[in-house]
C-alpha cells in the first residue's frame, strides 16, 4: 500500500498528473465569472459553466464510490413498474432518485455559487487524489453494475476508472472552454 513514506508508482503519478492538468482546464473555464455567468446557456445546448463543473465532481465522485465500494456504490435501480424503454422515451410515470440527481447536476440550481461548485470539486479532487494513491493495486476490479449503458458482467479496475474520468474530465474541458468562449469571448485553453 502507497503511504506518506513511500511514492507513488511513476503509472500513478502520470496518470494523477494528466488528471489534475484536465482539472486545471476546466476550472480556467469558469475563473473570473460570476455566479449568474456560470448558470447562463450560451449556446442551443442545455449546458452551462457551471453544471459542467458539477458534473464532472459528481461524476469523479461516484466513479471513486465504485473504487472503494464497488458496484453497489452506483445503483440505477428502477421504480416499480419502470422500464429502461419508458426512460428513454421521457414517458415513465415515476423517475429514479439518481436520473434526477443526474438532471440537477447539468444546472446551476437557486443559491448555488461559482465559488462553491469549485469548492466542492476541488474536495473531491483532493479525495480521488488519496484514494488512488492508496489502492495497493490500480489492476484490482469491481463488476460493473447493471445498467443498459455497461457491458453485461462487465468489470472495470480502478486504472479503466481513472482513466474514464480523466477522459470524461477532458471532454467537459473542452465543452466548457466552447461555451466560455461563447459567453464572452474568452479562450480558456
Amino acid at each position: 500500500m502507497t503511504t506518506a513514506t513511500t511514492s507513488p508508482d511513476p503509472e500513478r503519478t502520470e496518470l494523477l498528473a494528466a488528471l489534475a492538468t484536465a482539472r486545471a482546464a476546466l476550472i480556467r473555464t469558469v475563473e473570473g465569472l460570476g455566479d449568474e455567468q456560470a448558470g447562463e446557456r450560451p449556446t442551443v445546448s442545455a449546458l452551462c459553466l457551471g453544471g459542467l463543473v458539477k458534473h464532472v465532481t459528481a461524476m469523479e465522485k461516484s466513479w471513486l464510490n465504485f473504487v472503494t465500494e464497488g458496484p453497489s456504490a452506483m445503483s440505477f435501480a428502477l421504480p416499480e413498474g419502470v422500464t429502461w424503454d419508458d426512460l428513454a422515451a421521457g414517458t415513465a410515470a415515476e423517475y429514479p432518485k439518481w436520473a434526477i440527481e443526474r438532471e440537477k447536476e447539468f444546472r446551476m440550481l437557486p443559491g448555488e455559487t461559482t465559488a462553491g461548485v469549485i469548492g466542492a470539486y476541488e474536495q473531491v479532487a483532493a479525495r480521488s487524489e488519496k484514494i488512488i494513491l492508496a489502492v495497493p493495486d490500480l489492476s484490482a476490479a469491481h463488476p460493473l453494475p447493471e445498467a443498459p449503458w455497461n457491458e453485461p458482467g462487465g468489470e472495470w479496475s480502478v486504472r479503466r476508472v481513472l482513466t474514464h474520468v480523466l477522459t470524461e474530465t477532458a471532454q467537459h474541458a473542452g465543452h466548457a472552454d466552447i461555451l466560455r468562449e461563447t459567453l464572452d469571448g474568452r479562450q480558456a485553453t
